[in-house]
């Protein structure tokens, strides 16, 4: 699967979605998001609570896409307004194939580039039918809340603003995924016997606990995944929208994946 030939990052999509840069992370950004939320991020900088910063970027959030007002409209606009990032998310986390799932994959297509592999079914290239199909859930996703993808720019640069905090002394922590079935994810290189290089979805979902991924899979991948391609995790916002999972949504790409071995006992 190709990636697109634009994006709105400030590093080009081949160099994003590569097993280079996993392996050499850069920061990432997008153009023109903390420039144009300066406010935000400068009050940000002066909290020490995390709890505090984040009921300050709900507060913000609500205020900037007059989230807080959406009962004050009528039938239409109530519903673009209180369908905010929120909603996109958690419906995510009920199935990443779903019309939020969608506008959750079209950010990152849009943002850096990478082209989502699989949604619903296996999406070959942009003129295939999977690829329509895709579209048709991302417009029908857009067209139920307002300004989506600038609410999901501010959320990453949120996440990677939180995260410098939270792995100081890091570029890269190790997540896990399990799958059912390894053989759906196109392998580029057999490294040896238990390590691949693989392409994962551009937005898949990570845990960080070991255990909790052999619930979603009979195979389950280690990965050194960069903090800059963590778009969301789930203790980022009060009152947890994946609660007890441990879940990070990573923007995917090749990827080095080394299988975990079960362990009995």
């Amino acid at each position: 699967m190709h990636n697109g030939s634009f994006n709105n990052c400030n590093l080009p999509p081949w160099v994003i979605a590569s097993r280079h840069f996993n392996d050499n992370p850069q920061k990432l950004e997008i153009q023109g998001v903390k420039e144009g939320n300066r406010f935000l991020f400068d009050k940000l900088t002066a909290l020490e609570s995390q709890e505090e910063r984040a009921l300050t970027f709900n507060d913000y959030m609500s205020v900037k896409f007059q989230l807080h007002q959406w009962q004050d409209q009528t039938d239409a606009a109530r519903k673009s307004i209180k369908n905010s990032y929120l909603r996109y998310l958690r419906g995510w986390m009920m199935d990443s194939n779903s019309i939020e799932g969608a506008v959750l994959k079209r950010w990152v297509e849009s943002r850096m580039g990478i082209v989502p592999s699989f949604h619903r079914a296996r999406i070959t290239g942009i003129h295939s039918e999977a690829y329509f199909d895709y579209s048709v859930d991302v417009m029908k996703g857009s067209a139920r809340t307002n300004a989506i993808q600038s609410q999901l720019d501010i959320l990453y640069e949120y996440c990677q603003f939180e995260l410098i905090r939270k792995f100081p002394l890091s570029t890269t922590i190790p997540l896990y995924r399990g799958t059912y079935d390894a053989s759906e994810h196109d392998v580029i290189e057999q490294i040896d016997r238990r390590t691949q290089i693989v392409r994962l979805n551009n937005l898949v979902s990570f845990t960080f606990d070991e255990e909790r991924a052999w619930e979603f899979g009979s195979t389950v991948w280690e990965v050194q995944v960069p903090l800059c391609k963590i778009f969301f995790y789930n203790d980022l916002l009060p009152g947890s929208i994946m609660k007890g999972e441990g879940e990070y949504l990573v923007i995917g790409g090749e990827c080095r994946v080394r299988q975990v071995m079960c362990t009995i006992g």
